[in-house]
């Protein structure tokens, strides 16, 4: 029984583009546990689970990064589950609460652990998430995909981009945007798409603006119908996004200003936002995820499950998640393929109605493929329990 860390680079079909970073290969940080769990319902033995850290290769996005998940990890968090003996997905949270900060590698280790003790059990990652939410509904059985597209060169190669995943069945796009690329892209893709479901997100690259001039470059969107503008200002200026929220019909959308259910409940009651973006991983793990999905389902906020370019591993688990009942807006779900030409888990499917199945195996449902993960795979550690 233990521990491993497998540190990945996947090269991207191509080059990812945002305000939060560009980068050609995926640097992953994936974690398997094996784990032992007598009395379970497959019988006593070792079980593997899989979770993936979602930071990026760099500190763009958050002050995690990819380098950094795995340092932490074998400094801090690994030594802390092998000391408490950790080995059920509810004893995560405490065993890790003494380290601040990293939730993106919390989440990866609450990832597989859970992963391991629902495969142990039978039992779908779906079925236990919807289990562990107030709100009580089923989970859905399969959830509407979407697909954010990149910064681009030219508005010829986004509307381009856009009409592919159009052809390929999705029912969402999300547009990156900033100070500068922002009305005409959403214009170009509006005209050619009057009835598409359209996001836009600015990873806070207007928050270097007074508000004023950021609420009047803004408002030019709201003549476009978007279903919401995501994150236009910077991670920790709540005030400012209620303040905008104020002067825009465009709902109003927080994503890396939220990192606990705490956080949510406060942009709420302040009026910051009217959606939300729930990533597990910017929340420190699924059953927290479930929990800020809560608030804002009492609240009647709609909710939506952001993506972070990860690999099959995360984008199985991120499914099952999105199979709560307040996941009514579409997310970044998309199929096997869409950013990698061999991806580690999977296959997730693309229907013709613009959905993909909610993965109906134990735990996160999906296998992982070894052979492509020995391949892309550029260190591994082990650690014994």
């Amino acid at each position: 029984m233990g521990f491993e860390l497998v540190r990945v680079s996947l090269p991207l079909i191509r080059t990812w583009a945002s305000a939060a970073g560009t980068f050609s290969q995926r640097d992953s940080l994936l974690v398997r546990a094996v784990l032992r769990f007598p009395g379970l319902g497959n019988g006593a033995g070792e079980f593997e689970g899989w979770g993936e850290c979602s930071a990026l290769p760099g500190p763009t996005f958050s002050a995690e990064y990819t380098a950094g998940a795995q340092d932490v990890s074998e400094r801090y968090l690994l030594p802390a589950l092998m000391r408490d003996g950790t080995a059920c997905v509810a004893a995560v949270g405490p065993a890790l609460a003494g380290v601040k900060g990293h939730n993106m590698a919390k989440a990866a280790f609450e990832a597989a652990i859970l992963d391991a003790e629902l495969r142990a059990s039978g039992a779908r990652m779906a079925d236990f998430l919807c289990g562990q939410s107030r709100v009580g509904a089923a989970p859905a059985q399969s959830v509407v995909a979407g697909v954010a597209i990149g910064l681009t060169g030219s508005l010829g190669e986004l509307v381009d981009e856009v009409a592919l995943r159009v052809e390929e069945g999705y029912r969402r796009v999300k547009l990156k945007v900033r100070p500068g690329w922002d009305t005409e892209p959403v214009a170009a893709v509006r005209e050619r798409w009057p009835a598409l479901v359209v996001f836009a997100d600015a990873n806070g690259c207007y928050g270097h603006l007074p508000i004023g001039e950021a609420g009047e470059r803004l408002a030019r969107l709201d003549a476009y119908e978007l279903a919401c503008l995501e994150q236009p200002l910077g991670d920790d200026d709540i005030a400012g996004h209620a303040e905008l929220a104020r002067h825009l019909r465009t709902p109003l959308c927080l994503d890396e200003a939220l990192s606990s259910p705490v956080a949510v409940a406060s942009a709420l009651r302040t009026g910051a936002c009217s959606v939300v973006n729930i990533k597990a991983g910017r929340m420190g793990g699924y059953l927290e995820a479930v929990r800020a999905h809560d608030i804002c389902s009492e609240r009647r906020v709609p909710v939506w499950c952001g993506g972070m370019v990860e690999t099959g591993i995360a984008r199985a688990a991120n499914l099952a998640l999105a199979s709560l009942p307040n996941f009514s807006l579409p997310g970044d779900l998309s199929a096997t393929g869409r950013f990698f030409a061999t991806d580690l888990a999977g296959p997730l499917s693309l229907r013709r109605d613009g959905t993909i199945a909610v993965p109906d195996g134990p735990g996160s449902g999906v296998p992982v493929d070894l052979d492509a993960l020995k391949r892309f795979s550029t260190s591994r550690r082990w650690w014994a329990r």
